[in-house]
């Protein structure tokens, strides 16, 4: 095996010759497919998660009508429509999603390796910026979490498709290839806001590797040059930022807390996750209950993930020069400009303290981050002067001295990139594969499944595990619940036999735990209620001013109804029933005192249980 350095010498072609395989393509093509395997192997064993069940919720309430809803702010319609399609063919079951985003990633996969072809010289080195991106265990999230991949897996494949199409007009000056640039852009716009980030790519992209001369030389030229691009990516950016500020309910804007906020966070996003991302970490993690984990190499890790970084900067910038300087430049530059967004958008919040370590973070990074390593690594295939096929820039000398030596190395390198990518990415399927949505929701389904007709709930918060709070009303049941459809809980708001679904998705008989009346002046009835008459009952504290459950024992001679008032509250009227029976209501209350009265003039009523609060499981 040998590097390409010059183009042989064309030989007549032998018309009974089976075309020759290109070794290079072969092992691209096995290893495409061994990443995708290795990646869907991870993403099968998980499950929803966290953001998943809101976006599955309001994909089912909203239907069609909420295309254009943001989601925390996030802009993807196109995102809600293949979620709302899957959700009304086939609700919770997981293998739709799992096989979209595989088969986005397998796209992914292969556009990375034909924008390579594009843009690098053919030859072995080709293989190291592949590998790096396919198997970067830092970019296993975009492949397995929906919420992530519906997001950035149309956002990676829309930098790909837009930088291919920029080089190809770059190399050829056909204005035709900027229909594909804009369409590129304009389509991973409508699955994620953040591929804005697309339109200064590509001008950097342009300006780092294409333009000739010194910095101010080489800026003068690319806009002067390439004038069209910018003007058409200006317009589309002016025009989406328009519409999207439109729509946003809140600015996204945070303030951080201090300058070390910021410094901590620059650390770990340059120094824990890219550096280690480089280099097949980050060989640990740290779990994130319900979510994927993120990234916790060691301080050990650390710094041999910098010094294997600094030493392929030195290898590269010794063996291509200006050619490595300005794509390590452009790696940088980027990976500047997409930290400083999440700086401004996540800093100062609750998650603030671990969010350079959070691998979704660098989902587009890593897409940068492997094209530069391939052009510092192999070079640029350049415009020729001539209009005619690019051309290829020159082996270096040391490679062309020793080629069989280069292509040994190269090929140890990166099966230990692939060894050590593989090891890191044990801890986090055996994390991915813990879902305790899944869970909840299979227990639930199957209780639910097997309740008596007639059992009805209360609508209250899954677990914080399952859905956590921020994302309120999402976190309730009822909108949990939603896509099962029929299959689903009833909600009631008053019921005289009440379940609940405890926190790992049981059935069970309903209680109310929380503030008590105080006990009752008649020995054996407790507070007597006579029909047409209000009877006060006092509570034992003062309620929170919110909804609460309350739960009323009584024993009644009669049939009649019953009029409740909970402190300053409107009255609640429900039906009482003859004996020994209970009733339960979801109410807004506060005060410290209750009011009973009876319709009935003849009825008579006892109770010394009255509670209010929280729906709890029926203590055994």
């Amino acid at each position: 095996m040998t590097t390409s350095t010059a183009t042989p010498a064309p030989q007549p072609p032998d018309a009974g010759a089976a075309p020759r395989l290109d070794p290079v393509a072969a092992i691209a093509a096995v290893l495409i497919a061994a990443s995708v395997i290795w990646r869907a192997s991870i993403t099968t064993r998980g499950y929803l998660t966290a953001d998943d069940f809101p976006i599955v919720s309001q994909a089912h309430e909203y239907g069609l009508g909420g295309l254009f809803t943001l989601y925390n702010n996030h802009f993807m319609p196109a995102g809600r429509l293949v979620t709302y399609l899957i959700d009304r063919l086939t609700g919770y079951e997981y293998w739709p999603y799992a096989a979209l985003m595989i088969l986005g990633q397998l796209a992914v996969s292969i556009a990375f390796y034909r924008l390579l072809k594009l843009m690098l010289p053919a030859g072995w080195a080709l293989l190291v910026p592949l590998t790096l991106f396919l198997f970067n265990p830092l970019t296993l999230e975009v492949s397995a979490w929906w919420a992530v991949g519906l997001n950035l897996l149309p956002m990676q494949l829309a930098m790909i498709v837009a930088l291919a199409a920029q080089v190809r007009y770059v190399q050829t000056g056909d204005r035709r290839h900027l229909i594909t640039l804009a369409a590129a852009v304009l389509v991973g716009l409508l699955f994620f806001e953040k591929a804005l980030l697309i339109v200064p790519l590509v001008f950097l992209a342009t300006l780092f590797l294409y333009a000739p001369g010194g910095p101010v030389r080489a800026l003068v030229v690319t806009i002067r040059r390439w004038w069209p691009a910018w003007a058409l990516l200006t317009a589309i950016s002016l025009l989406f930022l328009g519409v999207y500020l439109a729509m946003a309910t809140g600015s996204s804007v945070r303030v951080p807390r201090s300058a070390m906020e910021v410094g901590d966070f620059l650390v770990q996003f340059f120094g824990s996750s890219l550096a280690s991302g480089l280099t097949g970490g980050p060989w640990s993690w740290l779990d994130a209950a319900d979510g994927p984990a993120v990234a916790a190499p060691t301080r050990e890790a650390q710094w041999i993930s910098w010094a294997l970084v600094a030493a392929l900067f030195a290898l590269t910038l010794w063996l291509r020069r200006s050619v490595a300087g300005r794509a390590w430049g452009l790696m940088i530059v980027f990976a500047l400009l997409a930290a400083g967004l999440i700086a401004f958008t996540r800093l100062g919040s609750e998650m603030s303290g671990v969010a350079g370590l959070v691998p979704r973070y660098l989902g587009d990074v890593f897409v940068v981050a492997a094209l530069c390593v391939g052009v510092a690594v192999a070079g640029l295939r350049r415009p020729a002067a001539d209009g005619g096929e690019p051309v290829a820039d020159p082996v270096p000398a040391p490679v062309r001295r020793h080629p069989q030596q280069f292509v040994v190395g190269l090929g140890v390198g990166l099966v230990l990139l692939i060894a050590s990518s593989v090891y890191s990415s044990v801890d986090f399927a055996t994390d991915w594969a813990s879902k305790a949505g899944r869970e909840y929701l299979a227990t639930a389904t199957r209780e639910l499944n097997a309740a008596e007709p007639g059992t009805v709930f209360m609508d209250q918060p899954v677990p914080e595990l399952v859905v956590p709070s921020l994302v309120y009303p999402w976190n309730k049941q009822s909108k949990f619940f939603g896509p099962l459809g029929d299959e689903g809980p009833v909600f009631v708001t008053e019921a005289r036999k009440l379940s609940v679904i405890d926190d790992s998705g049981h059935v069970r008989p309903a209680w109310v735990k929380g503030v008590k009346n105080k006990p009752g002046p008649i020995p054996g009835c407790g507070y007597r209620v006579a029909g047409g008459k209000t009877t006060t009952i006092k509570l034992e504290t003062a309620l929170i001013n919110y909804w609460h459950a309350v739960r009323i024992g009584y024993i009644s001679d009669r049939a009649t109804v019953a009029t409740m008032r909970i402190g300053d509250r409107e009255p609640v009227t429900f039906d009482v029933h003859q004996g020994l029976n209970a009733m339960f209501l979801l109410r807004m209350a506060d005060g410290d005192e209750v009011e009973l009265t009876l319709r009935d003039p003849k009825a008579g009523l006892c109770t010394d249980e009255i509670e209010i609060g929280a729906l709890v499981p029926q203590p055994m």
